[in-house]
């Protein structure tokens, strides 16, 4: 989504209910996850590859031009299983001490992109290369745009500790193609999830929301 809108290509979306996945999709999609592309009657899947295609495909390419600098940005598009586990295991954490675990080694993935950006951009962004969006960008933007949403009930400042990062999620979750990549009620949805994984996160919610 955050591809297609950052090159305001014409596309039409479907939401699937990922706790009850339809059986069209299971059939289009063979690691049964989102997103999903159809162009005309092909079909492609899994992030990185979608976002490959629709740069190779429509300009303005995102990647950069210069062969090295375009495969050290795929490195680290491929940086985002780790990174997103991560952070997973802090949005999902069942209990206080598993969230504080989770906070606790969450700089570890956070140190490796404040050193990306001092070394790969050579520039003060505001993105991780410059002042254009590229794919590592929008890798990296769900992650972040999901923890600012958990910073909202747990206030770590974990990311005051990079400031470099800090930055960069700050311009990533200002930026059109990235606010607009989610449902509008995905706010709603995305606390539901943590309320039905019963997430510590999940009862902070409840909490907050007896207390008003």
């Amino acid at each position: 989504m955050i591809l297609l809108r950052a090159k305001d290509i014409d596309f039409e979306v479907t939401y699937v209910n990922l706790q009850e996945k339809p059986d069209w999709f299971l059939e289009i999609s063979p690691h049964g996850k989102v997103p999903v592309l159809k162009v005309d009657d092909e079909v492609l899947f899994e992030s990185n590859a979608i976002a490959e295609f629709l740069d190779e495909m429509v300009e303005p390419r995102l990647h950069p031009e210069n062969p090295i600098k375009r495969a050290r940005n795929r490195a680290w598009t491929d940086y985002t299983p780790t990174w997103s586990s991560a952070f997973g295991k802090v949005n999902y954490a069942k209990t206080k001490e598993d969230l504080d675990a989770a906070l606790e080694a969450l700089p570890v993935v956070l140190a490796k992109l404040e050193g990306a950006l001092e070394a790969e951009r050579g520039n003060d962004g505001p993105f991780f290369n410059g002042e254009k969006l590229c794919l590592v960008d929008a890798a990296f933007a769900p992650s972040l745009q999901r923890f600012a949403m958990i910073e909202n009930i747990v206030h770590s400042g974990t990311l005051d500790s990079f400031p470099k990062v800090k930055a960069w999620s700050d311009a990533l979750l200002a930026e059109d193609a990235i606010i607009n990549s989610v449902a509008e009620d995905f706010g709603d949805a995305f606390n539901a999830a943590l309320k039905r994984r019963e997430t510590y996160c999940g009862t902070l919610i409840e909490t907050a929301a007896a207390a008003e």
